[in-house]
C-alpha cells in the first residue's frame, strides 16, 4: 500500500514511460517519496582527500618559513611585500606566496564542502513507513533493468529524504497510518481532493491530502487538550469543595497525575524541544496549582 498527502501537482504517474522517467515522476508526485542517496561515504572521502592536501601544504609552509629562519632571511616573514620584494630581487616568483594561494584555493573549496557535508547531514531520513511504501512499488514496478541502479533503494543507512516538516513523522503520521488502513470510498473522498484521485488509476497507491489530514490532526489534538485540562479542573473541584486537609493532598495527587499526562501527550503528539516540552509543562502545572490555591482560600474563607 502507498499513500501521499500532495495537493498541488496534477498530473497522472501513468502517463510516462516505463523507466527513468516513470521512476522519476512517481518520486516526484509526492514529497515522502523523494528518497535519495546521500553518498555520505562518497563525501567523507572527498573530505579526507582534501584534508590530507592542505595538511602537506601547511607541513610545506612551515618548511620554507623554518628555512628562511635558519638562512638568516626572516625579513621575508614579517609581511607580504617583503618576500615579493625579496623574490623579485632573486628574479624568480614568491614560492611562499604561490603556496598560499594554492592553499587559499583549497581551503576554501575545503570549507565549501564541510558546509554542504554538514547540510546533507540535516536531512531528514525516511521514515520507515515512507522507505516501505517507496521500497514496495520499486520493487513491484521495477522501472529499471539494471540491478546495480536499483540497488540504492537497499542502502537505508544512507538515503535522505527532501520532505520537509517535523510534525509529519510523530503523531501526524500515525494518523495518516490509521487512514490508509481504513480506506475506502469515504475516506478517499474526506481527504482526497478531485486532482489527487486523478493523479493514478493504480488501486494500491493512495495520495491524501495534507492539509485535510493536519485539520483532522489539529481537532483531534484540540479535543485532547480540552479533556486534560477540564478533566483535572472538575475533579480538584470536588476534592477542594469537601473541606477536609485529605482532600487538599488529593488534589495535589491529581495534579501531579494530569501535568505527567500532559507532558507524556506532548511529546508523544508533537515534535517539541525539551525546552519547549518543560516550559508547556510548567505552565500547566501552575494553573493547576493556583486552580487549587483559589479553592482552598474559598473553603478556609467559607469555615471561617
Amino acid at each position: 500500500m502507498f499513500q501521499s498527502h500532495q495537493t498541488d501537482i496534477g498530473f497522472s504517474v501513468q502517463k510516462y514511460p516505463h523507466g527513468i522517467p516513470l521512476q522519476a515522476a512517481f518520486q516526484s508526485s509526492e514529497s515522502s517519496w523523494s528518497i535519495y542517496r546521500g553518498f555520505s561515504y562518497l563525501h567523507s572521502r572527498v573530505i579526507l582527500e582534501l584534508q590530507d592536501e592542505l595538511r602537506s601544504l601547511e607541513k610545506e609552509l612551515t618548511e620554507a618559513d623554518e628555512m628562511d629562519l635558519e638562512n638568516g632571511d626572516g625579513e621575508r616573514l614579517r609581511s607580504r611585500q617583503s618576500d615579493l620584494l625579496q623574490a623579485r630581487r632573486e628574479n624568480m616568483d614568491s614560492k611562499r606566496a604561490n603556496l598560499i594561494g594554492t592553499i587559499r584555493n583549497k581551503l576554501v573549496f575545503y570549507d565549501e564542502l564541510l558546509v554542504k557535508a554538514r547540510d546533507l547531514n540535516t536531512f531528514q531520513r525516511p521514515s520507515n513507513r515512507d522507505y516501505r511504501s517507496f521500497r514496495t512499488w520499486f520493487w513491484n514496478v521495477k522501472p529499471s533493468n539494471y540491478e546495480l541502479e536499483e540497488e540504492f533503494i537497499k542502502r537505508k543507512e544512507d538515503l535522505v529524504s527532501l520532505r520537509h516538516g517535523r510534525e509529519w513523522s510523530g503523531f501526524d503520521g500515525f494518523i495518516e497510518a490509521c487512514i490508509r488502513k481504513l480506506h475506502c470510498r469515504l475516506t478517499k473522498k474526506l481527504f482526497a481532493t478531485k486532482e489527487l484521485r486523478e493523479k493514478t488509476n493504480d488501486e494500491c497507491i493512495y495520495y491524501y491530502s495534507q492539509s485535510r489530514i493536519e485539520k483532522l490532526v489539529g481537532l483531534i489534538i484540540t479535543f485532547i487538550i480540552f479533556v486534560l485540562l477540564v478533566l483535572p479542573v472538575v475533579a480538584m473541584y470536588k476534592l477542594t469543595t469537601v473541606g477536609e486537609r485529605t482532600s487538599t493532598f488529593d488534589a495535589v495527587g491529581i495534579m501531579v497525575v494530569f501535568t505527567l499526562l500532559f507532558s507524556a501527550t506532548m511529546s508523544f503528539l508533537t515534535k517539541a524541544k525539551r525546552h519547549e516540552l518543560f516550559a508547556a509543562s510548567a505552565a500547566y502545572c501552575a494553573v493547576l496549582v493556583v486552580f487549587i490555591s483559589n479553592f482552598n482560600n474559598n473553603v478556609q474563607d467559607r469555615t471561617h
